[in-house]
């Protein structure tokens, strides 16, 4: 038994990516599914593809790091479905322009090759705006929607939360972008406050830190590196290889669902990286 059959289950950012391999494993378990994100078309494109399976399918365009959007959208949740029962807090901005790129291409080339030590210089070039975008939707955007779940799931004492961290919040893997790792931190130390604060209500909130995962834009971003730099890549990888959506995906199943007893926890499959 997965544990959620039936259940009402919300994912942020399902439009593609993970978000849309949880919803397939939420859905494969009987969940009820509540999806949101800010791309129209890869959202009806995920919708389309779960209600041809069977599944109950609510969907709606909805920017996480808008507090008034956020609640409109768990109160349509609960006049449609019924109260949250299940929240994956998936959505989150992740560094994929070429600005990032290059960060991530220098910061790679500068753990596996031999040369003298000197900053990266990533920091002290960073602006306010790339900084602020990244806290609004993966630190912010977490908040609102705990919180509107959380509303309705401590009256009926009732809840699993899975926040979607990252091994940038753990280890200094992802020092290429400071940004998207102090969110990913932040991610972190909420779920371990928030995860004590509601277990009593029976309301369970872990987090999973995905040390790399097989997305389409990884993929489309190993593409255009070529040979060497993906050799230098899975090199820092001890298992060679990142972890695919639906390895990540059955993992946050399993913590949506009621066979375990973790509350505030921080599981990062990594293939051995830390």
């Amino acid at each position: 038994m997965s544990g959620v059959q039936d259940r009402v289950c919300v994912v942020t950012g399902a439009g593609r990516g993970l978000g849309r391999a949880i919803a397939q494993a939420l859905a494969a378990g009987g969940a009820r599914l509540a999806l949101c994100d800010i791309r129209a078309d890869d959202l009806a494109e995920t919708a389309a593809a779960l209600r041809a399976g069977g599944s109950e399918v609510f969907t709606a365009i909805c920017d996480v790091s808008d507090s008034a959007a956020v609640d409109r959208f768990f109160a349509e949740v609960e006049r449609v479905l019924g109260p949250a029962e299940v929240l994956v807090n998936n959505a989150a901005v992740v560094p994929g322009g070429p600005e990032d790129e290059a960060r991530r291409n220098k910061h790679y080339e500068w753990l596996t090759t031999p040369v003298e030590r000197g900053s990266l210089g990533f920091t002290s070039a960073m602006s306010d705006a790339d900084w602020l975008k990244y806290w609004g939707v993966n630190v912010h955007g977490v908040f609102f929607c705990t919180r509107a779940a959380l509303r309705q799931m401590e009256p009926r004492r009732y809840g699993r939360i899975v926040n979607i961290a990252s091994i940038a919040g753990l280890s200094a893997m992802s020092a290429h972008s400071p940004h998207y790792s102090a969110t990913k931190g932040a991610v972190i130390a909420f779920t371990r406050s928030v995860g004590a604060e509601v277990a009593g209500a029976n309301v369970f909130v872990n987090a999973i830190a995905p040390g790399g995962v097989a997305t389409e834009m990884f993929d489309e971003y190993l593409a255009r590196i070529g040979p060497e730099a993906r050799h230098r890549l899975f090199q820092i990888i001890p298992a060679g290889r990142l972890g695919t959506m639906e390895e990540y995906a059955g993992l946050a199943l399993y913590l949506a669902g009621d066979n375990h007893y973790l509350a505030g926890q921080t599981i990062s499959p990594n293939g051995g990286m830390f």
